[in-house]
């Protein structure tokens, strides 16, 4: 397919909705360079109808990623920059009194949107931080006792910095287990950093997507037939035991205090489905289950300290886990 076709117009069958989503690759890298996996974990959330905590340093291009993803899907997307004094309803929106008709009305905040960019996430205190829980749990945001939903497809995409910890809340892990991946975007190699210098030059402008040449070429219609097609996919007997004893494997590990909950090993199955309806095959295998895994997992355990001091990281862990669970033939 040609990924400069618009796409916007699709009826949103299985197999063009497949070729859409695989499109927006190429539509993506006009504005963002070498972030692919990125992309891809991104597109998976959407099909698994789970949330991302993006995690990079400063200047890698987060928020440009999140907004090029919602320009080549045509979809409404709104930014958050949490700070120490943001509030609960500067988030989810509030009961404003109107004083020529006497009465309060809703006025929505910038939860309500298809894709929410959460900057900084970890910059806000915990009160503020639990107010995107009901959103990303329930999509729905409930004030003065009234429910309001949100719109379809909703994604948060929350960034935090690696870096910098002082004056920052950590999540808590009830709430990092309510993002279905956590996803690392790493410094360009030095090639992708001379073709991203070298595009500002020839004046690319990163508020300016459509001079970029970014255009629709998946919609709404295409996401929800891949949605229909991913609940379709085949998982045999053996690949959900495999994912369980991957996940009980880690309550197990003697460098972690904290393993993956039942939720994760759902999530595990959910991911590595998605992935093996994208790559083309009805059915997933072991090697789907592998490729998600660290994105899927990584944030669902926790070392222990000693651990951590001897230089173990969670994907450490976690990549030795694969190596040891037998793998279903």
């Amino acid at each position: 397919m040609d990924p400069t076709t618009d796409n916007a117009g699709s009826t949103g069958d299985p197999g063009g909705a497949r070729a859409s989503l695989e499109a927006l690759r190429a539509e993506i890298a006009k504005a963002v360079v070498g972030q692919d996996p990125a992309v891809t974990g991104l597109v998976v959330a959407l099909l698994c109808r789970g949330h991302v905590l993006l995690e990079g340093v400063p200047g890698v291009a987060k928020t440009l990623l999140v907004r090029a993803l919602a320009s080549a899907l045509e979809l409404d997307t709104k930014r958050v920059q949490f700070t120490p004094d943001l509030m609960p309803s500067d988030v989810t929106g509030s009961l404003v009194y109107d004083a020529r008709t006497a009465e309060f009305s809703f006025q929505p905040g910038p939860v309500f949107t298809h894709l929410l960019l959460a900057d900084e996430i970890n910059r806000t205190p915990p009160k503020t931080q639990s107010s995107l829980l009901e959103a990303m749990e329930e999509r729905q945001v409930t004030v003065d006792g009234t429910p309001r939903p949100l719109p379809d497809p909703f994604l948060v995409a929350a960034t935090q910095n690696p870096v910098e910890y002082e004056g920052t809340y950590p999540l808590p892990e009830a709430q990092l287990d309510r993002f279905l991946l956590k996803l690392t975007i790493p410094l360009p190699s030095r090639q992708d950093e001379i073709d991203v210098v070298t595009r500002h030059a020839e004046g690319f402008n990163p508020r300016d997507l459509r001079a970029a040449g970014i255009r629709p070429v998946a919609s709404a219609a295409d996401l929800e037939a891949a949605r229909a097609a991913v609940a379709k996919t085949t998982v045999s007997p053996e690949i959900t035991a495999y994912v369980v004893d991957i996940c009980r494997t880690t309550r197990e590990s003697p460098s972690l205090t904290l393993g993956v909950s039942p939720r994760g090993a759902t999530a595990l199955l959910a991911t590595a489905r998605a992935w093996a309806w994208l790559t083309g095959r009805d059915y997933v295998t072991p090697d789907d289950v592998k490729a998600l895994a660290l994105p899927t997992l990584r944030h669902r355990v926790q070392l222990r300290p000693e651990a951590e001091m001897e230089g173990v990281t969670a994907d450490s862990v976690i990549t030795a886990i694969l190596a040891h669970v037998p793998v279903p033939r």
